[in-house]
């Protein structure tokens, strides 16, 4: 059965030999985003729109969260702006950033999780694998910023697979294309979601809330 750590890590190493991870576990996947790197489309809206209250009706009513989603599991950007200006003309300059600004809405990366990766790549120890939730009209692009993306052997984008996380299928993607055994790997994520998906296929699982508890559960199971 798969172990799900971050908080609920130590009742787990109780009961479980840490050696049994060490020995079994030959493969971790990274969530990018929340993980990784840092993006808010507030980092773009806070220029766009002159008070917070007005910048948060329009991402929670307009741009939503659940729109962006849809060009993440590959509807075509210029498609889904097109649907929305018409649907809200009055918002039709606000809309078009969203996409045409899209860079502005990536802070740094998060250096203490690049360092992470970075030691487990070095180590040669364990296969570096990706699943993001990501459109792949402006992943490739993004991707040219982020030297350490090309630690992974591979990465699977849900816009170029049309499923996107918590599907089940888009995990099943990432585990065919690549001969993994989900009970041989360790899932890292910031959504709840997601990790609950990825413990239903049997993977083991970090909830990531920070670098520093990451790197805390990585080392209770002797990766790091």
């Amino acid at each position: 059965m798969a172990q799900r750590f971050g908080w609920m890590a130590e009742q787990y190493l109780q009961s479980y030999d840490t050696n049994f991870f060490m020995n079994h576990i030959n493969t971790i996947i990274f969530d990018l985003g929340g993980v990784l790197i840092d993006w808010n489309p507030e980092y773009l809206y806070k220029k766009i729109f002159s008070n917070e209250k007005d910048m948060h009706f329009f991402l929670e009513n307009i741009c939503t969260k659940e729109w962006n989603e849809q060009q993440d599991a590959g509807y075509p950007i210029k498609q889904a702006t097109s649907d929305l200006v018409k649907k809200y003309p009055k918002y039709i300059n606000e809309i078009n950033a969203y996409y045409t600004r899209w860079r502005e809405m990536f802070g740094d990366h998060d250096e203490h999780s690049v360092s992470i990766l970075q030691k487990l790549y070095k180590e040669k120890k364990y296969r570096l694998l990706a699943l993001t939730n990501w459109s792949a009209e402006t992943f490739y692009h993004a991707k040219e910023f982020y030297p350490f993306l090309d630690y992974f052997e591979g990465i699977v984008v849900s816009g170029d697979e049309k499923l996107k996380k918590p599907d089940y299928n888009f995990y099943q993607v990432l585990l065919d294309r690549y001969n993994v055994n989900a009970s041989e790997a360790v899932f890292i994520d910031d959504a709840f979601i997601n990790i609950e998906a990825a413990n239903d296929l049997d993977f083991h699982t970090i909830h990531f809330l920070s670098a520093s508890q990451m790197e805390t559960d990585l080392k209770n199971i002797d990766v790091i």
